[in-house]
Protein backbone atom coordinates (compact mmCIF):
# COMPACT_ATOMS: atom_id res chain seq x y z
CA UNK A 1 0.00 0.00 0.00
CA UNK A 2 1.90 2.81 -1.35
CA UNK A 3 1.01 6.71 -2.40
CA UNK A 4 -0.16 9.87 -1.00
CA UNK A 5 -3.63 11.01 0.91
CA UNK A 6 -4.55 15.02 0.41
CA UNK A 7 -6.40 15.35 4.22
CA UNK A 8 -8.33 18.10 4.90
CA UNK A 9 -6.96 18.76 8.39
CA UNK A 10 -9.99 19.54 10.87
CA UNK A 11 -9.41 22.06 13.78
CA UNK A 12 -8.22 21.19 17.30
CA UNK A 13 -6.58 18.01 16.16
CA UNK A 14 -2.39 18.21 15.45
CA UNK A 15 -0.60 16.62 12.30
CA UNK A 16 0.64 14.20 14.28
CA UNK A 17 -3.20 13.32 15.48
CA UNK A 18 -3.57 12.53 11.66
CA UNK A 19 -0.65 10.38 10.88
CA UNK A 20 -1.50 7.93 14.31
CA UNK A 21 -5.39 8.15 12.09
CA UNK A 22 -4.14 6.74 9.04
CA UNK A 23 -1.42 3.98 10.64
CA UNK A 24 -4.55 2.76 11.94
CA UNK A 25 -6.44 3.02 9.38
CA UNK A 26 -4.08 1.31 7.09
CA UNK A 27 -2.27 -0.42 9.54
CA UNK A 28 0.83 0.14 8.77
CA UNK A 29 3.81 2.23 10.56
CA UNK A 30 5.37 3.74 7.27
CA UNK A 31 3.65 6.91 7.23
CA UNK A 32 4.52 10.54 7.31
CA UNK A 33 3.46 14.40 6.50
CA UNK A 34 5.05 17.01 4.75
CA UNK A 35 4.36 19.76 6.49
CA UNK A 36 2.91 20.85 10.29
CA UNK A 37 -0.37 22.55 10.49
CA UNK A 38 -0.83 23.62 13.93
CA UNK A 39 -3.97 22.17 15.62
CA UNK A 40 -5.82 26.37 15.40
CA UNK A 41 -5.03 25.47 11.69
CA UNK A 42 -7.49 23.59 8.90
CA UNK A 43 -6.61 22.54 5.55
CA UNK A 44 -4.44 20.57 3.50
CA UNK A 45 -2.01 18.09 4.94
CA UNK A 46 0.19 15.55 2.32
CA UNK A 47 0.66 12.26 3.88
CA UNK A 48 2.74 10.02 2.40
CA UNK A 49 2.22 5.82 3.08
CA UNK A 50 4.37 2.88 2.18
CA UNK A 51 7.36 3.39 -0.01
CA UNK A 52 5.88 7.53 -0.62
CA UNK A 53 7.51 8.06 2.76
CA UNK A 54 10.50 8.60 0.77
CA UNK A 55 9.32 11.59 -0.89
CA UNK A 56 8.40 13.07 2.49
CA UNK A 57 11.48 15.88 2.42
CA UNK A 58 10.83 16.34 -1.33
CA UNK A 59 7.10 17.26 -1.12
CA UNK A 60 7.81 19.22 2.04
CA UNK A 61 10.11 22.03 -0.21
CA UNK A 62 7.07 23.41 -1.87
CA UNK A 63 5.19 26.43 -2.15
CA UNK A 64 2.32 26.80 0.14
CA UNK A 65 -1.02 28.91 -0.07
CA UNK A 66 -3.25 30.13 3.10
CA UNK A 67 -6.33 31.89 3.79
CA UNK A 68 -5.42 33.87 7.20
CA UNK A 69 -7.96 35.65 9.68
CA UNK A 70 -6.38 38.56 11.41
CA UNK A 71 -7.01 40.82 14.86
CA UNK A 72 -5.92 44.08 14.46
CA UNK A 73 -5.04 45.45 18.66
CA UNK A 74 -4.20 42.46 20.24
CA UNK A 75 -1.32 40.71 21.53
CA UNK A 76 -0.67 37.26 22.59
CA UNK A 77 2.29 34.74 23.90
CA UNK A 78 1.56 32.61 20.58
CA UNK A 79 1.14 34.96 17.86
CA UNK A 80 -2.72 33.38 17.70
CA UNK A 81 -5.98 33.27 19.88
CA UNK A 82 -5.28 30.58 21.56
CA UNK A 83 -2.38 32.19 23.56
CA UNK A 84 -2.21 34.59 26.72
CA UNK A 85 -2.84 37.92 26.02
CA UNK A 86 0.12 40.16 26.88
CA UNK A 87 -1.37 43.36 25.55
CA UNK A 88 -4.52 45.25 23.31
CA UNK A 89 -5.07 48.74 22.33
CA UNK A 90 -7.95 50.71 20.41
CA UNK A 91 -7.27 50.18 16.33
CA UNK A 92 -8.90 51.20 13.85
CA UNK A 93 -6.86 51.00 10.26
CA UNK A 94 -8.55 51.53 6.94
CA UNK A 95 -8.49 49.38 3.77
CA UNK A 96 -5.97 51.19 1.90
CA UNK A 97 -3.77 50.95 4.53
CA UNK A 98 -3.73 47.39 4.96
CA UNK A 99 -3.72 46.74 1.42
CA UNK A 100 -0.52 49.13 0.95
CA UNK A 101 1.54 47.18 3.64
CA UNK A 102 0.07 43.99 2.33
CA UNK A 103 2.00 44.47 -1.05
CA UNK A 104 4.79 45.92 0.78
CA UNK A 105 5.24 42.41 1.62
CA UNK A 106 5.30 40.65 -1.51
CA UNK A 107 8.89 39.02 -2.17
CA UNK A 108 11.40 37.88 0.24
CA UNK A 109 12.31 38.70 4.11
CA UNK A 110 13.83 38.09 7.15
CA UNK A 111 11.59 36.63 9.01
CA UNK A 112 11.41 35.90 13.06
CA UNK A 113 10.88 32.67 14.51
CA UNK A 114 7.51 32.71 16.81
CA UNK A 115 8.88 31.71 20.28
CA UNK A 116 6.33 29.08 20.13
CA UNK A 117 7.40 26.72 17.33
CA UNK A 118 9.12 23.17 16.83
CA UNK A 119 12.30 25.07 15.65
CA UNK A 120 15.74 23.80 18.03
CA UNK A 121 18.19 25.89 19.33
CA UNK A 122 20.89 23.92 21.28
CA UNK A 123 19.04 20.52 20.75
CA UNK A 124 15.99 22.30 22.86
CA UNK A 125 12.62 23.24 21.51
CA UNK A 126 11.81 26.66 21.17
CA UNK A 127 8.36 26.35 22.73
CA UNK A 128 10.33 24.66 25.74
CA UNK A 129 11.48 27.65 26.10
CA UNK A 130 8.82 29.48 26.29
CA UNK A 131 6.99 27.09 28.99
CA UNK A 132 10.05 27.52 31.22
CA UNK A 133 10.28 31.27 30.60
CA UNK A 134 13.60 30.98 29.85
CA UNK A 135 15.09 34.00 27.30
CA UNK A 136 16.78 32.97 23.63
CA UNK A 137 17.87 34.68 20.88
CA UNK A 138 14.94 33.85 18.04
CA UNK A 139 16.67 32.64 15.17
CA UNK A 140 15.83 34.57 11.89
CA UNK A 141 15.08 32.87 8.56
CA UNK A 142 14.40 34.33 4.70
CA UNK A 143 11.06 33.65 3.60
CA UNK A 144 9.40 34.57 0.11
CA UNK A 145 5.61 35.83 -0.17
CA UNK A 146 5.07 35.08 -3.36
CA UNK A 147 1.19 36.64 -3.45
CA UNK A 148 -0.51 38.15 -1.15
CA UNK A 149 -4.12 40.13 -1.01
CA UNK A 150 -6.75 41.14 1.09
CA UNK A 151 -10.22 39.44 0.68
CA UNK A 152 -13.60 40.25 2.12
CA UNK A 153 -14.49 43.18 3.78
CA UNK A 154 -12.67 44.57 6.78
CA UNK A 155 -14.89 44.54 9.89
CA UNK A 156 -14.10 46.62 13.19
CA UNK A 157 -15.34 45.03 16.32
CA UNK A 158 -14.56 46.16 19.94
CA UNK A 159 -12.72 48.94 18.90
CA UNK A 160 -10.41 46.18 16.73
CA UNK A 161 -9.99 45.63 13.03
CA UNK A 162 -10.62 42.70 11.94
CA UNK A 163 -9.56 41.27 7.94
CA UNK A 164 -9.06 38.01 5.82
CA UNK A 165 -5.90 38.11 3.34
CA UNK A 166 -4.55 35.00 1.07
CA UNK A 167 -1.02 34.15 0.86
CA UNK A 168 1.19 32.04 -1.14
CA UNK A 169 4.73 31.46 0.58
CA UNK A 170 7.70 29.28 0.26
CA UNK A 171 8.40 26.71 2.70
CA UNK A 172 9.58 27.89 6.48
CA UNK A 173 6.86 30.44 6.67
CA UNK A 174 5.55 31.21 9.55
CA UNK A 175 1.86 32.95 9.03
CA UNK A 176 1.60 34.25 12.45
CA UNK A 177 4.97 35.48 12.35
CA UNK A 178 3.53 37.18 9.26
CA UNK A 179 0.67 38.39 10.68
CA UNK A 180 3.03 40.32 13.55
CA UNK A 181 5.07 41.64 11.27
CA UNK A 182 2.34 43.13 9.23
CA UNK A 183 0.71 44.57 12.40
CA UNK A 184 4.28 46.26 13.46
CA UNK A 185 4.14 48.16 10.14
CA UNK A 186 0.94 49.35 10.33
CA UNK A 187 2.27 50.58 13.84
CA UNK A 188 0.00 48.56 15.99
CA UNK A 189 -0.16 44.91 17.41
CA UNK A 190 -1.80 41.81 16.03
CA UNK A 191 -2.67 38.19 15.82
CA UNK A 192 -3.97 35.32 14.00
CA UNK A 193 -7.18 33.95 14.75
CA UNK A 194 -7.96 31.72 12.01
CA UNK A 195 -5.39 30.16 8.91
CA UNK A 196 -6.69 27.67 6.18
CA UNK A 197 -3.98 25.74 4.00
CA UNK A 198 -5.88 25.61 0.76
CA UNK A 199 -2.60 24.20 -1.85
CA UNK A 200 0.93 22.56 -0.81
CA UNK A 201 2.59 22.54 -4.13
CA UNK A 202 0.14 20.89 -7.28
CA UNK A 203 -2.28 19.56 -3.95
CA UNK A 204 -5.17 21.70 -3.53
CA UNK A 205 -7.91 22.00 -0.60
CA UNK A 206 -10.66 20.93 -3.77
CA UNK A 207 -9.04 17.53 -3.92
CA UNK A 208 -8.40 16.49 0.05
CA UNK A 209 -10.74 13.99 2.12
CA UNK A 210 -11.53 14.42 5.67
CA UNK A 211 -10.54 11.77 8.05
CA UNK A 212 -13.75 9.97 7.88
CA UNK A 213 -13.44 9.33 4.39
CA UNK A 214 -10.40 7.82 4.24
CA UNK A 215 -9.99 4.25 2.75
CA UNK A 216 -7.60 2.70 0.13
CA UNK A 217 -9.16 4.44 -3.05
CA UNK A 218 -7.81 7.91 -1.68
CA UNK A 219 -4.42 6.99 -2.33
CA UNK A 220 -2.61 8.85 -4.90
CA UNK A 221 -0.10 6.52 -6.66
CA UNK A 222 3.75 7.90 -6.78
CA UNK A 223 3.62 8.21 -10.62
CA UNK A 224 1.11 10.88 -10.11
CA UNK A 225 2.48 12.65 -7.32
CA UNK A 226 5.84 13.15 -9.12
CA UNK A 227 6.10 15.30 -12.18
CA UNK A 228 9.16 13.80 -14.03
CA UNK A 229 10.06 12.03 -17.26
CA UNK A 230 8.79 8.76 -17.42
CA UNK A 231 10.16 6.11 -18.64
CA UNK A 232 8.86 2.54 -18.34
CA UNK A 233 11.04 0.18 -17.35
CA UNK A 234 12.57 -2.85 -19.84
CA UNK A 235 13.91 -6.14 -19.63
CA UNK A 236 16.93 -5.01 -20.47
CA UNK A 237 17.49 -2.33 -17.51
CA UNK A 238 15.01 -3.98 -14.84
CA UNK A 239 18.38 -5.67 -13.24
CA UNK A 240 20.49 -2.22 -13.13
CA UNK A 241 17.71 -0.25 -11.73
CA UNK A 242 16.03 -2.62 -9.00
CA UNK A 243 19.82 -2.61 -8.21
CA UNK A 244 20.27 1.00 -8.02
CA UNK A 245 23.38 1.41 -10.80
CA UNK A 246 24.69 4.55 -12.00
CA UNK A 247 23.46 4.40 -15.54
CA UNK A 248 23.88 6.34 -18.73
CA UNK A 249 21.73 9.41 -19.42
CA UNK A 250 20.12 9.06 -22.77
CA UNK A 251 16.75 10.24 -21.69
CA UNK A 252 17.65 13.77 -21.97
CA UNK A 253 16.77 14.70 -18.81
CA UNK A 254 18.24 15.58 -15.37
CA UNK A 255 14.98 13.20 -13.40
CA UNK A 256 14.10 10.20 -14.57
CA UNK A 257 11.68 8.36 -12.73
CA UNK A 258 11.60 4.41 -14.06
CA UNK A 259 8.14 2.92 -13.98
CA UNK A 260 6.32 -0.29 -14.27
CA UNK A 261 3.09 -0.13 -15.53
CA UNK A 262 1.17 1.98 -13.03
CA UNK A 263 3.72 2.03 -9.92
CA UNK A 264 7.02 3.20 -9.20
CA UNK A 265 10.03 1.92 -9.29
CA UNK A 266 12.86 4.50 -8.69
CA UNK A 267 13.30 8.09 -9.17
CA UNK A 268 16.64 9.01 -10.35
CA UNK A 269 18.63 12.11 -11.14
CA UNK A 270 22.16 13.51 -12.58
CA UNK A 271 25.28 12.45 -11.13
CA UNK A 272 27.23 15.43 -9.83
CA UNK A 273 30.44 13.35 -10.49
CA UNK A 274 29.73 12.74 -14.10
CA UNK A 275 26.56 14.44 -16.03
CA UNK A 276 26.39 12.16 -18.74
CA UNK A 277 25.08 9.86 -15.98
CA UNK A 278 22.33 9.30 -13.87
CA UNK A 279 22.72 7.71 -10.01
CA UNK A 280 19.76 6.66 -8.01
CA UNK A 281 17.79 9.58 -5.92
CA UNK A 282 14.63 7.39 -4.21
CA UNK A 283 14.19 3.63 -4.46
CA UNK A 284 10.81 2.45 -4.01
CA UNK A 285 11.21 -1.04 -5.09
CA UNK A 286 14.46 -2.89 -5.42
CA UNK A 287 17.80 -3.45 -3.46
CA UNK A 288 17.95 0.45 -2.20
Amino acid sequence: MNGVLIIDKQKGITSRDVVNNVVKKFNTKKVGHTGTLDPIATGVLVVCVGSATKLVDKLTCNDKEYIASVELGTLTDTLDNTGKILNEETCVKTKEEIIKVLNSFKGKYLQEVPIYSAVKINGKKLYEYARENIEVELPKREVEITDIELIDNIEYKDDKTLFKFKCSVSKGTYIRSLIRDIALKLNTIGIMTDLRRVRQGKFKIEDSICLEELNENNLVPIIDVLDYKKIELTSNKEKEILNGAIIDNIYDSDEVLFISGNEAVALYKKYDKDNKKLKPYKMFKGGR
